[in-house]
């Protein structure tokens, strides 16, 4: 058995190993919201409105901004996986650097869908 989560001192890898996690279920709801959109897109125009009304509610914004989070944290956190896999990065300092790296490749691959879907008038 484990000891309990007090006993250990919180780090960044640590974290990043929770946050994997919940990003992947969180992407099973993501699933299940593209699978409702799919539906109403199936179902006609007016089930599809509604559907797109509430997606583009200041609610269904910040739900879809915590879903593009999610998929961009955990393809970079998958990718950190892979290379370590190969043996690469096991050591304590490329571990926490590699950590930071997938934050930093989190927030920058998020602004920059949303600053695209802004720009081409996705978000109007």
């Amino acid at each position: 058995m484990s000891p309990h989560l007090q006993v250990w001192r919180w780090h960044v890898t640590m974290l990043t190993s929770i946050l994997h996690r919940v990003t992947g279920v969180g992407l099973y709801a993501g699933a299940l919201m593209v699978a409702v959109w799919a539906v109403a897109l199936a179902s006609g125009p007016d089930a599809y409105a509604m559907v797109m009304g509430l997606l583009g509610s200041p609610l269904g914004r910040l739900v879809m901004l915590g879903m593009t989070l999610s998929v961009f944290y955990h393809l970079g956190n998958g990718v950190r996986h892979l290379i370590w896999d190969l043996g690469h990065g096991l050591d304590l300092p490329s571990a926490n650097a590699s950590a930071y790296g997938v934050f930093g490749f989190t927030l920058a691959a998020t602004a920059a869908a949303w600053i695209i879907a802004y720009m081409t008038g996705a978000l109007a």
